[in-house]
């Protein structure tokens, strides 16, 4: 193809799914459906814009490779095995039960024992995208019925990894030869291989890359990555999910975990898209014409056995009785694996006549219908008097409190916290700093975290608290501009460097602001009367007076902060109110002492204590320079 016609055709993508996406997405019926439509509009059965379709197929596929990355990214082992039971053991359950139930109905329908294994476990995948989606759109992500569907998923997307590889060793036509002891080595090699180069040898290159600070050789080298890693697995006659599978788990602890999942989103979401729309024009619609009654009745039949098997799970699994409608209409479709473990077992000649055809078009028309059958499930609730009650609160798995910058700064806070026992994420942008943290067990990774897409990735719709920590000012300030944008409920503790950045952060909202010399310089202010001979209760007494004092002249010279004559006037007065302040203060305190000297109360310790007071004059006070932050 010439460049005029990648071009084309790229128009052609690109307008069809900024029609057809935004119209799906309009009627709640999902991005998915949209890309659909629009492969199907735009396909051999549409306008007949596009023909090539394996070709693009073969191209979008590395989508699906991209997803299982950070499948596998997200897929802390230790995360994991907190969720063991509700992963494994619910997953198993719907798993097991829809796959047997499916099975049986393709031997039913006449598939030999080996396709009817393969369609039926196939087709007990749910679609991870459409649930996922429709859960957020309703706001029930977080609710007992999204917590139970998310754990399915999970290990619906674990169980696609050995379906995939079971194909060829189950396939019995001409590709067959891929199966078989050697098969099984070819695997276990190229698994290994990938285990050793992602554990020994992607992490100390991640550091070196990132060391660069060019944010754009990191991405290149996060795809670079991922792509040899599926030649590898391709050469090895290995689905390339699993390797990549298997490569972002390796990663999922890894310091520049954010950072990986962040660059690459971009790029499997745009080829995600392109895979629906690929399948959507790959859809035999000629089946539909020439069967109407048998494509009807398999997506009938296969939605009605999967619903109500996931109806019948949905109480074991932990579902609230209101709602295990609800969790069997989320998950009833067919997922988008299927549309992978169907096209290698066409390819293997594992499922024979139309039949690779059909199911794929099942998988599609069910997904199809998932925002029909949710429409409708919500119709019939509402009639009942049975409506969803508002999703309960849950406390979020990730930590509660984000640090973004662990330098100086941030590394008192982080440490204050962790020996509290609170598990904050950090950001930071230092690799050598993260490697040294890392090994004394923090919690820190690598990335920019002005970058709203790095944010959303550590967990800040779910955080309590943000601890704007970062070095430049101008970082700082556009960090909280997309907090208070993007999570208005988000906590801002920030640091300011100066007063000018006490007050940018004080107009953008933020109440809890630490000036980062102000109380140091306090207390080495204190140390200092002390050593001139100033009692410690009186020197902190004085440390507190001037910090209040300093406190209220700032809030009083917020509003005209711009205007400087009237900034420095109102400093002069806040000056000279101070020294009268502590005129005031000295006089009282030489009545009190010279009280308790007549008395006796206070003995010679008194008198020593007020002699040195009676020695400070005004002038052991002098004002720093006017207009200058130091005077703060």
């Amino acid at each position: 193809m010439n460049e005029h016609g990648l071009l084309v055709e790229t128009l052609i993508y690109l307008t069809a799914a900024v029609v057809f996406v935004p119209l799906a997405s309009r009627f709640r019926l999902g991005s998915v459906l949209g890309y659909l439509l629009a492969g199907c509009a735009i396909g051999p059965w549409g306008l007949r814009l596009v023909r090539d379709v394996a070709a693009i197929m073969h191209f979008a596929e590395f989508g699906v490779v991209l997803m299982l990355f950070l499948i596998g990214l997200e897929l802390d082992p230790r995360r994991l095995w907190n969720m063991r039971r509700a992963v494994f053991g619910g997953g198993a359950l719907q798993m097991g039960l829809c796959g047997a139930l499916l099975t049986a109905g393709g031997l039913a329908v006449g598939l030999p024992w080996q396709a009817a294994l393969v369609a039926g476990l196939s087709l007990a995948l749910s679609s991870t995208a459409i649930a996922v989606q429709t859960m957020r759109e309703r706001g029930i992500l977080a609710s007992p019925v999204g917590n139970n569907a998310l754990s399915v998923l999970l290990f619906q997307d674990i169980a696609a990894i050995p379906l995939i590889a079971l194909v060829p060793l189950l396939a019995t036509g001409p590709s067959a030869s891929s199966g078989g002891p050697w098969g099984i080595l070819r695997v276990l090699g190229a698994v290994g291989l990938v285990v050793v180069v992602g554990r020994y040898l992607t992490r100390p290159l991640l550091r070196i890359v990132a060391r660069t600070g060019l944010r754009e050789v990191f991405t290149g080298f996060a795809l670079l990555l991922i792509v040899a890693i599926a030649l590898l697995m391709t050469a090895a006659w290995v689905s390339m999910a699993l390797g990549a599978f298997l490569a972002g788990i390796l990663l999922s602890e890894s310091e520049y975990r954010h950072a990986l999942e962040t660059d690459i989103e971009p790029f499997k979401g745009l080829l995600m898209g392109l895979f629906f729309m690929a399948v959507g024009m790959s859809i035999e619609f000629g089946l539909i014409a020439s069967r109407p009654l048998m494509v009807a009745g398999l997506v009938l039949g296969f939605t009605i056995v999967k619903g109500g098997a996931l109806r019948l799970a949905a109480g074991r699994l932990g579902a609230p009785e209101g709602q295990r409608w609800l969790f069997s209409a989320l998950l009833a479709q067919g997922g988008e694996f299927a549309f992978v473990v169907f096209g290698v077992a066409g390819q293997a000649r594992l499922l024979p006549g139309q039949w690779d055809a059909l199911l794929t078009l099942v998988v599609a028309l069910s997904m199809a219908l998932t925002p029909l059958a949710l429409l409708l499930r919500d119709r019939i609730a509402l009639r009942t008097g049975r409506a969803s009650r508002p999703a309960d609160s849950i406390e979020p798995e990730g930590a509660p409190v984000i640090i973004a910058g662990f330098g100086r700064f941030g590394q008192i806070v982080g440490r204050l916290l962790f020996a509290s026992g609170v598990r904050a994420t950090v950001l930071d942008h230092d690799a050598d700093q993260i490697e040294t943290l890392r090994k004394f067990g923090f919690r820190v990774f690598y990335g920019d975290a002005t970058r709203l897409d790095l944010l959303r990735a550590a967990g800040a719709e779910q955080a309590r608290l943000l601890v704007v920590a970062v070095d430049q000012p101008e970082s700082s300030l556009k960090l909280v501009e997309l907090a208070r944008q993007h999570f208005p409920n988000l906590r801002i503790v920030a640091r300011a460097r100066n007063v000018s950045h006490w007050v940018e952060l004080r107009n953008r909202g933020v109440e809890a602001i630490e000036r980062e010399t102000f109380e140091s310089a306090l207390r080495s202010g204190r140390r200092a009367l002390e050593h001139l001979g100033v009692g410690p209760y009186e020197a902190r007494e004085r440390a507190d007076r001037f910090r209040r004092h300093n406190i209220e002249a700032l809030n009083e010279m917020l509003p005209n902060f711009g205007d400087e004559t009237r900034r420095l006037s109102a400093a002069k007065a806040g000056r000279a109110q101070l020294q009268r302040q502590f005129e005031e203060d000295r006089a009282a305190l030489d009545r009190s002492m010279g009280s308790w000297n007549e008395t006796g109360g206070a003995g010679a310790g008194a008198g020593a204590r007020a002699q040195p007071v009676e020695a400070m004059e005004p002038e052991h006070f002098p004002a720093p320079p006017e207009g200058s932050d130091r005077r703060v």
